[in-house]
């Protein structure tokens, strides 16, 4: 071999070892949920890297609490990471107006999911959509199998079948009738009356109307869903007004009650805790053979840094993350988290699957506060934790509370005025 020969293959080599390192890319994903690296580490990343040879991905999480202001510092810094997970509404909105998460809306990913799911994640006008959705959790009821026929009570479908149930329970004294306290007041709101409300307000056309000014807080389906909850108080049990959130998640796995107001997050950890058997039922209807609706809320998306090094590479990740298989594998991993594709997930959790089947008996909706309505003072997020607190305790009457929370909505939202 020549000495030019030598060269020529040296060269050669090199120029290979180049190429090879330059089609290497890594990613990198913030993320506020850090229960969720193992799943990470072990399920979606080698799935996602065993179809994408060329691309590395690292999974970053900060604490819950602290996501909001580490990403912020990291993406005004140009430190942050490729892939931004993407909390839902104002949040995701706020760092797409500043610049900081790209559009996605040209990505064919993108239409795997409804307007409900990508809803989020968009401009209020729906032009631009800027993250990926991933998964929402379904409110409703979960019930000890058990106590249930125990007392030999059906699940109910309407709502005079479940005060009957709440009764029968409340009569027997076996069981607490249903598990949830106001002492934290958020879930009298979020499991109480956005987990009822959408069967009176006929879930996307109410809470769409509310948003244009052409319903007020003060119609009948807005304060209709507080005179349902003015009946609970008789059933939550002595002290309820003094239990917190851990109790009430307590008392239920203990097997201490029947009924838990629920959203789709607690399947995970009941199904660690509860010794029972459990089943789920959806929000009662007002009357048999009425349409059903369910809170279906859009919880977690993902998007992509506009400032990246990588974004081709990025968004070959994101529409993977918009495919039927991460779909199985998140929602399987997670049970409680459902996908928001289009296409059906076949889950393996039997309450999941009871849970997730609802969207094909009812309408989907989100909670009514979460887009728009709560961005000025008063938030109307926080005055409908309160609204719900005092229509448990019967310390306001519905009427007035749709009335102080519309003046509330009014003083700052032109529709309103």
């Amino acid at each position: 071999m020549t000495r030019n020969t030598i060269k020529l293959a040296l060269l050669s080599t090199a120029l290979t070892a180049t190429g090879a390192m330059a089609q290497d890319v890594t990613l990198t994903i913030e993320s506020w949920r850090n229960d969720d690296l193992v799943l990470w580490q072990d399920k979606i990343i080698p799935a996602f890297e065993a179809e994408h040879p060329g691309i590395k991905v690292n999974f970053t999480p900060s604490a819950p609490a602290e996501y909001n202001a580490v990403l912020n510092s990291k993406l005004d810094a140009g430190s942050a990471g490729d892939i931004i997970t993407c909390r839902p509404f104002d949040a995701s909105l706020a760092l797409f107006e500043a610049g900081h998460l790209a559009d996605l809306d040209d990505m064919d990913a993108m239409s795997n999911f409804s307007d409900v799911a990508k809803s989020a994640w968009q401009t209020d006008d729906g032009a631009a959509t800027f993250c990926v959705p991933m998964a929402s959790v379904i409110h409703g009821f979960i019930y000890n199998k058990d106590a249930f026929a125990e007392l030999g009570v059906d699940v109910p479908n309407t709502e005079d079948e479940f005060f009957a149930v709440l009764e029968a329970f409340k009569e027997d004294g076996t069981y607490i009738p249903m598990a949830m306290g106001t002492n934290d007041q958020w879930e009298a709101a979020t499991m109480g009356y956005n987990n009822i409300g959408p069967n009176y307000w006929k879930g996307e056309e109410g809470r769409r109307a509310l948003i244009a000014g052409e319903q007020k807080l003060t119609d009948a389906a807005w304060t209709a869903p507080y005179a349902t909850l003015a009946k609970w108080g008789d059933y939550l049990g002595d002290g309820y007004e003094a239990q917190t959130y851990p109790d009430s998640q307590n008392l239920f796995t203990l097997g201490r009650a029947a009924i838990y107001p629920a959203g789709s997050w607690e399947i995970s950890g009941f199904n660690a805790q509860a010794d029972f058997e459990m089943g789920a039922f959806k929000p009662p209807v007002q009357n048999a053979g009425d349409t059903c609706y369910i809170s279906d809320h859009t919880d977690i998306g993902i998007g992509m840094n506009a400032a990246t090094d990588n974004p081709e590479a990025a968004k070959t990740f994101l529409a993977w993350v918009g495919s039927p298989e991460f779909a199985v594998i998140f929602g399987n991993a997670l049970p409680g988290f459902f996908p928001l594709s289009k296409e059906p997930v076949e889950l393996s959790d039997p309450l999941a699957k009871e849970i997730v089947g609802w969207r094909g008996e009812c309408e989907s909706t989100i909670r009514s506060t979460y887009q728009i309505l709560s961005r000025g003072t008063p938030n109307l997020e926080n005055e409908t934790w309160g609204a719900s607190v005092a229509a448990i305790k019967g310390t306001s009457s519905p009427e007035e509370l749709g009335a102080e929370l519309q003046t509330g909505l009014a003083s700052w939202y032109e529709p309103q005025q």
